[in-house]
């Protein structure tokens, strides 16, 4: 059964810092959590339930994010057995389990299914444009272009920097654990459950821009000679004037993209725009 654990969009107050233990106005609370984010945490919190003593107007984001896990990759928190969200204040004595997306059988929440990657994840940006996802990526883009863009275009922030993840303006995001792009690939597929919504090969790998049908007639003296006589379906991008056809790097690339969504996630990769 999947499940959708939606922590929204809320935009989390300000709270005073997490204290040292033994400072004034300390809460106490017990926290339980799951193996699949311990390696955000200390060596010494790992695998065992823990007490950690914070503000007593701290929330649950502060105290989480404190103890080194990004908002983003928590999937579902209860407190006392009872659901709770971030924004929840930690009360002395609360006994707290944290779940990460791995370990649940669910979606991750997004408004859209359009991207932002950090200037180190250019391959994975190109291959989520090859599946058909609008992929915002260059080299120099900074932390607070990201922000931006993750706040007032609501896309998923895709990173290997934990403390970005942290930021308020990210309402969802992604630290992607995987170094090898494939890897990324397959693992960004199936926290989001792309595979059922991939469109491939729909947008310029380059521009990031749809892709529009192009006649024959209307790129032929751009075509080599032997791709004019054996293709006759052709798209062109927009901005670049790029021309694609379905040549044998389209036969490679699609069964690339096969393989790498395999154990991903159940759906098939759908129908292409150029015929087979």
């Amino acid at each position: 059964m999947n499940l959708t654990y939606a922590l929204g969009r809320s935009q989390f107050a300000r709270a005073p810092p997490i204290l040292a233990a033994g400072a004034l106005r300390m809460a106490t609370a017990r926290f339980r959590i799951d193996p699949g984010l311990g390696a955000f945490l200390s060596p010494a919190r790992r695998g065992a339930p823990f007490a950690y003593a914070c503000a007593r107007a701290a929330t649950l984001k502060n105290a989480l994010e404190a103890l080194g896990i990004p908002h983003t990759e928590i999937a579902r928190v209860c407190v006392n057995g009872a659901e709770a969200t971030l924004d929840r204040i930690v009360r002395d004595g609360d006994q707290v389990e944290v779940r990460g997306w791995a370990a649940e059988d669910a979606v991750q929440w997004a408004p859209r299914l359009e991207f932002v990657a950090d200037a180190h994840l250019g391959a994975l940006a190109r291959f989520l444009r090859m599946l058909g996802f609008d992929t915002v990526h260059h080299n120099e883009l900074s932390d607070e272009a990201i922000r931006k863009l993750a706040a007032e275009s609501a896309r998923i922030v895709l990173t290997r920097d934990r403390e970005l993840l942290k930021c308020r303006e990210i309402a969802v995001g992604a630290y992607v654990r995987a170094l090898d792009p494939a890897r990324q690939l397959g693992e960004t597929v199936a926290r989001f459950r792309l595979a059922a919504h991939a469109r491939p090969f729909t947008l310029c790998l380059r521009c990031n821009v749809a892709l529009t049908p192009a006649s024959k007639a209307s790129v032929l003296d751009r075509l080599p000679a032997q791709v004019a006589r054996i293709h006759e379906a052709f798209y062109r991008c927009p901005a670049c004037e790029r021309i694609y056809w379905p040549g044998s790097h389209y036969a490679r690339m699609r069964e690339a993209l096969a393989r790498m969504l395999q154990g991903a996630d159940a759906q098939p990769l759908p129908g292409l725009p150029f015929p087979t």
